[in-house]
């Protein structure tokens, strides 16, 4: 709950305007289904997230999809972002958090333990942590210039969560999460939930898992992108490049790869397969990714320039990381859409496929796809468990298993 803060950093003009932009940014984010509770509504309507991000035009601090106080590496790559809003009611309403709770946010920016404080009332308790001191520092500030001073802000690295003030009935995770360092599942109450953006064979879903022992149980995912943890738990997948700087392969770094094999297929024939499903233009199918994710052995993504796609290399859904079967010298990706009516409303996917095993590898991914739409096609997605990473094969529920370093997860799709 916010404290009056008798500030004089905006005029009654821009005042008003803020609050204007706050309601709107609040009736969008309940159109997209972001929103679904009075109670996160609530948050949102009172917290000022332009004050949370100084400089920033109000229009763009009140648009629903974008992220602010991007902060860079010497490479150019995102370490920090407050999240765009739409993606922060999603985890918020994933959390259901109540009064009264003890929540810890894992990285810091201000704007989103604001919100949770707002949640928590003033008998509850947020802590929030990050590795950077720039950025600590600068949600303090923020945090205090608003009437949240009494959210606490800790400098850390977030693998080992906040021991001194746990347990915690809710974590909420803030940045790409590869594993799920042990401190996080020790430092939550009995059935208390972790919202995290796990990655998964190079996917990213926003996991709402709830605690059953030394397991977490999946309850809820959503499609978000993040940037990735630093510190001890800072992972990245291998990047195998196809040609020079256009066409590259991200997969998990523990497999094998016949790089010099998949360049040479790259340049050699394509083999193309179609079919094995219809959608519509605007039909959700993330899940059908997911799938092929955790079903297919040796899945990675195809990443391709501008330049490549249009001179036909690769098809255009590699511009956004087409969905990949690796096998030895040969690759699959799933193609861009292409319609199969004249009013152009339905499509179907295809398949390009390289390499000396090119025919197999694209009958499989077809395959991959027909399953789906005929098993798990608007069915209730899949159920995602975690376990400690000493557990044996014969204790874990059937499913794909995804090895990490402090745990053993398994995907199931009932």
């Amino acid at each position: 709950m916010r404290e009056h803060q008798d500030t004089k950093t905006s005029s009654t003009g821009e005042t008003d305007r803020a609050e204007y932009l706050r309601e709107k940014m609040v009736g969008e984010l309940r159109d997209l289904g972001a929103v679904r509770s009075d109670p996160v509504a609530a948050a949102f309507s009172v917290v000022p997230r332009h004050l949370f991000a100084p400089g920033e035009p109000l229009e763009r601090a009140y648009a629903t999809m974008t992220t602010l106080h991007r902060k860079q590496d010497g490479a150019g790559t995102a370490t920090s972002v407050v999240s765009a809003s739409e993606i922060q009611a999603v985890m918020l309403e994933q959390a259901r958090i109540e009064p009264g709770m003890r929540v810890l946010e894992i990285g810091s920016g201000g704007y989103n333990a604001a919100l949770i404080a707002e949640l928590v009332g003033r008998t509850g308790r947020v802590v929030s942590v990050d590795i950077d001191p720039e950025i600590t520092g600068r949600a303090r500030r923020y945090l205090d210039a608003t009437g949240y001073g009494w959210v606490d802000v800790a400098l850390g690295d977030a693998a080992h969560g906040v021991p001194e003030h746990a347990p915690f009935d809710r974590i909420i995770v803030t940045a790409g999460a590869w594993d799920i360092p042990p401190a996080w599942i020790e430092q939550l109450t009995e059935d208390g939930r972790l919202v995290v953006p796990l990655r998964l064979r190079g996917l990213t879903r926003s996991v709402a898992f709830e605690r059953a022992g030394e397991r977490l149980v999946s309850r809820d995912y959503q499609l978000c992108s993040f940037v990735p943890m630093q510190g001890a738990e800072a992972h990245s997948e291998q990047v195998v490049t196809l040609d020079e700087d256009r066409v590259s392969l991200l997969i998990d770094t523990d497999r094998p790869v016949d790089t010099d094999g998949l360049r040479k297929a790259l340049l050699g024939p394509r083999t193309e397969r179609w079919g094995g499903m219809e959608f519509g233009d605007s039909e959700p199918l993330h899940d059908l990714d997911l799938w092929i994710a955790t079903v297919a052995d040796g899945f990675g993504l195809v990443k391709a320039t501008k330049e490549a796609v249009d001179s036909g290399l690769t098809s255009r859904s590699a511009l956004y990381g087409g969905k990949a079967i690796v096998s030895g010298s040969s690759f699959v990706y799933r193609a861009s859409a292409r319609p199969v009516d004249e009013s152009r409303t339905r499509f179907e996917f295809g398949a390009y496929a390289h390499g000396p095993d090119s025919e197999r590898l694209a009958e499989e991914y077809i395959d991959h796809i027909r399953t789906w739409d005929r098993d798990h096609r608007g069915g209730p997605g899949a159920r995602i468990e975690v376990f400690p990473a000493a557990t044996p094969d014969a204790a874990l529920p059937a499913g794909r298993v995804v090895d990490k370093k402090h745990t053993r997860i398994v995907v199931s799709w009932p």
